[in-house]
């Protein structure tokens, strides 16, 4: 389980790459072998998510952050049909206007072009908006597209810590991201943080900060 946690974080053509190798470099595969890892996988993927758990204080945080008006969108690099049906059985897709899987478009994180299509879409700019990460390639995305990036520190990285990224921020519950909560110290405030008017939009894109042992996730679709 160790091994594999460390192969996560770059989509599912590359983990099961990685599992073929048993190493994070994964050249040396066969290119046939690899397609026919990954359709089994893929099957594989999309039957059960008995293993899937929401990390504590998210659903805490995801109500309070909608209830201040933020607008929230969810960025993966995992195959895209697999995430809304996930989010809606662990009752967290209501709270996500825009989730963007790692095939819905030409490019995946680090690749910043998710980040920029939400931010276009919300009609907010970089200054307004933050992303919670917690892997190297969230906080590299976030550098690249201009936003702040609060880091989470139980994610998968690689076996790195995520601290090594430099982001503007590490925690270690997302409930941190809440005024006063658990510890003043380490309190974020979110840009401008008071209810928004409709014309003055806050856009926090998420990622999968909220499960453990992830078995699917990223389905594209819009939410009004």
């Amino acid at each position: 389980l160790e091994s594999v946690r460390a192969w996560v974080g770059n989509g599912a053509p590359v983990l099961v790459r990685r599992a073929l190798a048993n190493n994070l470099d994964h050249s040396g595969v066969d290119e046939a072998l690899a397609e026919q890892g990954l359709d089994i996988f893929m099957r594989a993927y999309a039957e059960k998510h008995e293993f899937t758990v929401v990390y504590p204080g998210v659903r805490e945080t995801l109500k309070w952050l909608q209830k201040m008006g933020v607008e929230m969108a969810l960025i993966t690099n995992k195959p895209e049909r697999f995430v809304a049906p996930l989010l809606d059985e662990m009752k967290l897709g209501r709270f996500f206007r825009w989730i963007i899987g790692g095939d819905t478009m030409p490019q995946k994180k680090p690749d910043p072009a998710a980040l920029f299509f939400v931010m276009k879409m919300a009609g907010v700019p970089a200054s307004q908006s933050l992303f919670v990460g917690d892997s190297r390639s969230d906080v590299q995305a976030a550098k690249a597209a201009g936003v702040a990036c609060v880091a989470l520190s139980y994610g998968y990285n690689h076996g790195r810590p995520i601290a090594e990224e430099n982001p503007a921020m590490v925690i270690d519950d997302l409930r941190r991201l809440i005024p006063g909560c658990l510890d003043l110290d380490a309190e974020i405030l979110l840009p401008d943080i008071k209810r928004p008017s409709s014309r003055e939009s806050i856009v926090v894109v998420t990622r999968k900060l909220w499960m453990k042992v992830i078995k699917a996730l990223a389905r594209w679709r819009w939410r009004a």
